[in-house]
């Protein structure tokens, strides 16, 4: 839980009785690879900070072709964000690629905690901004711009840390191009 909290306070110092409330809702959850953090379908409830393995969040298409969105390995919170906020089904699944620990917690308790203590409020705002806004657009623009050797020196660059844990294919998935032009990347760099 430790690594948890390191994190929160490395965009909001929590008080005391800050972190002893949010203590109260977490929960250490073990996902085997292959389970589901949510489903397609499913309405998101919880928040998922992965303190040990590796998560993708991908949606298929009608003849079950998958697009990676994101990955989530130690330091992240993973969630299907858009289900949370909408309380409608998600149209993306997370599932986990190594067998994984995380904390969890139930968002409609943390939204309570928001409006009760300010330092949790003002560590929302902050991981908000950073990355579902500041982040964001400039992936947004570069997946639209750039060629595949540059979306793929792109992943290189975020994901550095992922590149030996992660398949060819799952690379392929969230860059939108096939196994065979990630290979092909991939041998032109060696």
């Amino acid at each position: 839980m430790e690594e948890f909290f390191l994190k929160i306070n490395s965009y909001q110092k929590l008080t005391p009785e800050a972190e002893f409330a949010w203590m109260q809702i977490l929960k250490r959850k073990e996902y085997k690879k292959g389970s589901f953090l949510v489903k397609a379908g499913d309405i998101a409830r919880n928040v998922s900070f992965v303190s040990r393995g590796l998560f993708s969040q991908y949606w298929s298409d009608e003849n079950e072709k998958i697009y990676i969105k994101r990955f989530f390995s130690e330091g992240y919170f993973a969630a299907s964000t858009t289900s949370l906020l909408s309380k409608t089904p998600s149209v993306t699944t997370i599932q986990a690629l190594e067998n994984s620990i995380v904390w969890e917690y139930d968002f409609g308790l943390f939204k309570a905690l928001t409006l009760k203590y300010p330092d949790i409020a003002a560590f929302y705002i902050h991981y908000m901004e950073r990355h579902w806004i500041i982040e964001k657009e400039p992936e947004e623009i570069g997946f639209r711009q750039h060629a595949s050797q540059d979306l793929y020196e792109d992943f290189i660059k975020k994901y550095a840390h992922l590149i030996k844990r992660i398949k060819k294919h799952h690379i392929a998935s969230y860059l939108g191009i096939t196994p065979t032009q990630v290979s092909r990347i991939f041998s032109a760099k060696k």
